[in-house]
């Protein structure tokens, strides 16, 4: 099981992610209300304004503050914020 941080350290399974869907869309946003109405939404956004929403495959949505991109370099193994810490060690 790998965990990927999805901002201000909420960490999510990233086995279980479907897709990586940007919020600006009309589509996403119905999805969000839908999710948030049924309470499958996580709010992981920290009162900051929402860029990607992460859709998984029990049907939850997860709310981020971050860009679908950075989300999805974490995803794939290619963070920054790790080398930077490993070179201070």
């Amino acid at each position: 099981m790998r965990f990927v941080n999805v901002g201000f350290n909420n960490m999510l399974n990233a086995d279980r992610v479907v897709a990586l869907v940007s919020s600006d869309a009309a589509p996403s946003k119905r999805l969000v209300q839908d999710a948030k109405d049924s309470g499958r939404a996580v709010d992981c956004t920290c009162g900051r304004k929402t860029r990607c929403v992460i859709i998984t495959d029990s049907d939850h949505v997860i709310l981020s503050a971050l860009q679908a991109e950075t989300v999805a370099g974490r995803l794939n193994g290619v963070d920054g914020d790790d080398d930077s810490r490993e070179d201070a060690e």
